[in-house]
């Protein structure tokens, strides 16, 4: 008699557990994993090492490393030299002007920029958060004949930049913690420590405007007003940058802060927001 049994065999792998679940969902496990990865690293600033992301995600470290390979190879996340931990990469905000165009933020503070550029004489940047960093959406240049470099794509050092300061001022307290939970880089003399920081940060707070003297770039220095949303999330900053000797030879030059302050508060409105400076989560 011919033998009914069914002889076929099973390739190697097949029926397992973890492999009927990701079709069952209808998702590729190292696609769906280099997301979590993704997520893991955007739910703060602080960078993560491959021990802890495999730890959260409950993956084997080879796995992780490998994932992160590829991921950096495209941009997607950058590894910090001294430390070897990752952070998000500027590749998820360069992919391209589709996304920027699509940004809701840039797209409300155009006009506005546009004002506070003519209205100041200064060049007007408009920035996110980015891990420690924040990454510039909107740039206008200084109204005059010089040579200027388009910064859209820029990353500004968020504890040395008016910008992260008029974010960081407004955001939640574990976003300052996880920013200071290692050293911050001094950049130049006028760098702040944690401590200048957390200080400074109060008084961004008493007048709803940040200042940056010379403590990136010796000869630079901004002023920067935080950005809300309909929720009162402060999800950007708006503000000026130019030379110290102009912008702010002993202090912030005469109307400045008030037309930074105004600009915020326009886009903030056309946002949703329903008061500007909206109440820090404190």
């Amino acid at each position: 008699m011919p033998n009914t049994r069914n002889t076929t065999r099973r390739r190697p792998g097949a029926g397992r557990r973890g492999e009927n679940d990701a079709v069952k969902r209808g998702t590729i496990q190292s696609v769906d994993r280099a997301a979590m990865i993704l997520k893991s690293l955007a739910s703060g600033p602080r960078r993560l090492g491959v021990s802890e992301l495999a730890d959260r995600l409950g993956l084997a470290r080879p796995t992780v490393h490998g994932l992160l390979q590829t991921l950096q190879a495209h941009g997607f996340v950058e590894q910090d030299r001294d430390s070897e931990k990752y952070q998000l990469g500027a590749g998820l905000l360069q992919l391209g002007n589709t996304y920027l165009d699509l940004n809701e933020l840039r797209g409300r503070s155009i006009v506005h920029a546009e004002r506070l550029a003519t209205r100041t004489g200064a060049a007007v940047r408009v920035g996110v958060m980015h891990g420690a960093t924040v990454v510039v959406v909107h740039h206008v240049f200084k109204p005059d004949s010089a040579f200027q470099v388009l910064e859209v794509g820029a990353e500004l050092p968020a504890h040395a930049s008016a910008l992260g300061k008029a974010i960081l001022a407004y955001s939640a307290p574990e976003v300052l913690d996880d920013l200071t939970a290692e050293p911050l880089p001094k950049l130049t003399g006028r760098t702040h420590s944690a401590s200048g920081l957390r200080e400074e940060l109060k008084t961004v707070r008493e007048r709803g405007v940040a200042r940056e003297r010379d403590e990136a770039v010796v000869g630079e220095s901004s002023l920067a007003a935080p950005i809300f949303d309909d929720a009162g999330n402060a999800i950007g900053a708006i503000g000026v940058v130019g030379e110290t000797d102009e912008l702010m030879p002993r202090g912030p030059a005469r109307g400045v802060a008030a037309a930074v302050t105004e600009a915020a508060r326009n886009v903030s409105r056309e946002l949703g927001a329903r008061q500007w400076p909206a109440i820090p989560a404190r």
